[in-house]
């Protein structure tokens, strides 16, 4: 069983409202006959705001992607089922999947909670405050300021914690990290890699890892190639380097993935697609237990879920 803690399909589906990507075999990284044929037991699906996108049309962009995943995800694919809690999933058949919704950073809110209450009550359950940039909330991994939580943002996390929701630090600059593994109870890192293998921005240094680590949270290793090493291209290698990394700094029960797939337009070697993710666990399989590879790929992830 995989739980994967990170895709953009409904961005994808967003900018294409007509196609029927979603159906198709490899249209997208991340298609229904993918996620039956291979082990997928729990998607999550962002909802990103593209960055054209101006103030006024952020919510209703939200909205419509909400939309979509009903139409799209949902509605013609029976063993899609939508689930916002730990119960929904103990709740699921055998073959059937599980479908979570997510938000990638509080733009479509628009600095009103009322918005972000509607999207929980929608289904929301894990947000993230940023994406690269600034927001009203904070600063994002790649804005040169590197500002922490505002008033806004400290309000945001109260509501997460409040709803028992997962706050999501990844994109978050370092100073708003810490600003929120001050204040947030449920905090995850959906999508992020180790920064002492590829120093890129968007991944988290040790004593951040060691926070998440202590706070019992978890982080899902993504698939972005820039994220994986400095090469250019990554293998299947550099993705069980970066869970080795976060093992040896005492991770193992608080490691899994968030693949980024259809966020991305370069993949891993051997890993193009949902359906790759075989070629992962086979490669997992040589080197950890059966015990740690479930751990890894659903359990981490799982158990982390407020109940």
């Amino acid at each position: 069983m995989i739980f994967d803690a990170h895709c953009d399909v409904l961005m994808k589906l967003y900018l294409e409202p007509g196609s029927g990507a979603f159906q198709s075999k490899g249209s997208l990284h991340i298609t229904y006959p993918q996620l039956i044929q291979s082990s997928s037991k729990i998607q999550l699906f962002a909802i990103y705001i593209p960055s054209y996108l101006k103030p006024g049309q952020r919510f209703q962009a939200a909205l419509e992607m909400v939309n979509l995943f009903h139409n799209k995800i949902l509605k013609p694919n029976p063993k899609m089922k939508f689930v916002t809690s730990k119960k929904d999933i103990e709740g699921l058949s055998e073959g059937e999947i599980g479908a979570m919704l997510t938000l990638e950073g509080i733009e479509a809110v628009e600095e009103d909670l009322t918005k972000l209450e509607i999207l929980y009550r929608l289904g929301v359950r894990s947000v993230g405050l940023t994406w690269n940039w600034a927001n009203a909330a904070a600063d994002g991994a790649l804005e040169p300021r590197g500002g922490g939580l505002t008033n806004f943002g400290e309000d945001t996390v109260s509501f997460l914690n409040e709803k028992r929701l997962w706050t999501d630090v990844s994109h978050l600059c370092e100073k708003a990290f810490w600003d929120v593994m001050d204040s947030a109870e449920y905090p995850i890192a959906s999508h992020s890699n180790a920064y002492s293998i590829c120093p890129n921005p968007r991944n988290l240094k040790n004593d951040q890892i060691e926070a998440l680590i202590k706070k019992n949270s978890v982080m899902g290793i993504t698939f972005v190639p820039p994220f994986l090493n400095k090469k250019g291209t990554a293998e299947i290698s550099d993705v069980v380097r970066h869970i080795e990394h976060v093992c040896s700094l005492g991770g193992e029960d608080h490691v899994g993935f968030g693949s980024d797939f259809d966020g991305i337009t370069e993949t891993v070697q051997g890993l193009s697609s949902y359906v790759h993710y075989d070629n992962l666990i086979n490669t997992l399989q040589r080197y950890y237990s059966e015990k740690q590879v479930r751990k890894f790929l659903f359990q981490n992830f799982f158990k982390r879920l407020p109940d």
